[in-house]
């Protein structure tokens, strides 16, 4: 049992590492040290960046180490609030990642709500 839990987390690792390389590689952190950025990368900002910069392939790989609801919920914190800009990009992640039948209703219903909090 401890070894397909290690054995687990040490693959867990190398799919992170290939992501973090993927997104240096792709220019996504240019303004900072890379061996900074492996060690120091949190798993929002990974998720964030990887749905930002990266392929299907890669997000793909997102969702062996992390679960759904927790990339669903920075989706949500930091690209749908974004409204517009990440528009289209925002309704093909609803439909197709999250199973979210009516994507424009929901992202305008996110949005809304952002927006109501800013507001009071």
């Amino acid at each position: 049992m401890r070894f397909s839990i290690r054995k687990q987390y040490i693959c867990n690792m190398n799919v992170r590492e290939h992501i973090v390389d993927k997104l240096i590689a792709s220019g996504g952190f240019w303004s900072y040290d890379k061996k900074s950025v492996r060690e120091h990368i949190s798993d929002e900002q990974l998720i964030e960046a990887t749905l930002e910069r990266l392929d299907l392939d890669d997000i793909d790989l997102l969702f062996d180490i992390f679960p759904m609801q927790k990339i669903k919920a920075v989706w949500r914190q930091s690209m749908v609030i974004q409204n517009d800009y990440y528009y289209l990009l925002n309704r093909f992640f609803a439909w197709y990642y999250f199973g979210i039948r009516r994507p424009d209703r929901y992202l305008k219903a996110i949005n809304t709500r952002h927006l109501s909090k800013l507001t009071v």
